[in-house]
């Protein structure tokens, strides 16, 4: 029996669901290592061990490479590796949900880039809101510390760039993308964890914390986004990804216990709601899942 267009999404969909709550819950396990090796280690740490073990389990080498598909995977590692090195330097001050609200800004402006439309002006006014709540202001009653803010919408311009050489690499490789973009990842992001964290990062103690961040923050995660990202339109991907600041922010307060203000909270739920509007409303044909 065929599949019709609905039940042809339900895996898709489902992949994507389960690598928003894996990322963010290894995101909140990783906060352990912090005090050991800092954050630069711990990102570095993650992706090296990450690279190992897609190595071994997706045999990358077997994938038939073309000239052409090599830029594109270049720059998909290295904004890969950037993303999480500033994401993580961003949870060192600021909460688990700003940061990934913070973050989110860099897909919400690749989905209203391209139009201007009267109605892609409400999503900007909800969005510019919700950055406008999070200001640091002498009347806030949990002030953002404006350096991890910072580095938080680095990471979102990471994103966006990720989303975009993430989908022209994943169309030539499929699932063996993610692992050669993990590889690329770790060369850009080891040295600068080996320089902050020197040897620490080699302490057998930390190691069974270091693979569970490697394999819920990274390994599971990226392999289900890159599934999903070549199975489904991108406006339903992008919608999709909307809800995870609010995944986040739920991760944060379960198992790190980060309890966000009612300002805070307006301001994740505006950006959602920015974000989702703008690709639900996207103008164009969206593209048809690979098969």
């Amino acid at each position: 029996m065929p599949r019709t267009p609905t039940t042809s999404l339900v895996l898709p969909i489902a992949l994507l669901l389960v690598a928003m709550v894996s990322i963010q819950g290894g995101a909140a396990l990783a906060k352990g290592l912090f005090p050991v090796i800092g954050a630069e280690g711990t990102t570095a740490l993650r992706l090296g061990l990450a690279s190992l073990i897609m190595l071994l389990v997706l045999r990358p080498w077997r994938a038939r490479l073309s000239l052409r598909a090599w830029p594109a995977l270049l720059a998909y590692g290295a904004v890969l590796g950037c993303m999480n090195l500033l994401y993580y330097m961003s949870l060192r001050t600021i909460p688990l949900g700003i940061a990934v609200s913070l973050e989110f800004t860099g897909p919400l402006g690749l989905a209203l880039l391209a139009s201007r439309r009267w109605l892609d002006f409400l999503w900007v006014g909800l969005a510019a809101l919700g950055l406008w709540l999070l200001l640091p202001t002498a009347a806030s009653k949990a002030p953002l510390d404006p350096l991890g803010m910072a580095l938080a919408l680095g990471a979102g311009l990471c994103w966006a760039l990720y989303i975009v050489f993430g989908q022209k690499a994943g169309a030539e490789h499929g699932v063996q993308t993610v692992t050669l973009g993990m590889l690329i990842a770790t060369l850009v992001v080891f040295p600068v964890g080996l320089v902050e964290a020197g040897t620490s990062m080699f302490t057998w103690g930390i190691l069974p914390l270091a693979l569970g961040v490697a394999v819920l923050s990274s390994a599971l995660p990226y392999s289900l986004e890159m599934v999903a990202m070549t199975r489904m339109p991108t406006r339903t991907f992008s919608i999709l990804m909307s809800i995870e600041p609010a995944i986040a922010a739920l991760s944060g307060l379960v198992y790190l216990g980060e309890r966000l203000t009612l300002e805070q909270w307006l301001a994740v739920g505006a950006i959602i709601i920015a974000s989702a509007g703008a690709a639900a409303t996207a103008r164009g044909k969206a593209p048809q899942p690979a098969n």
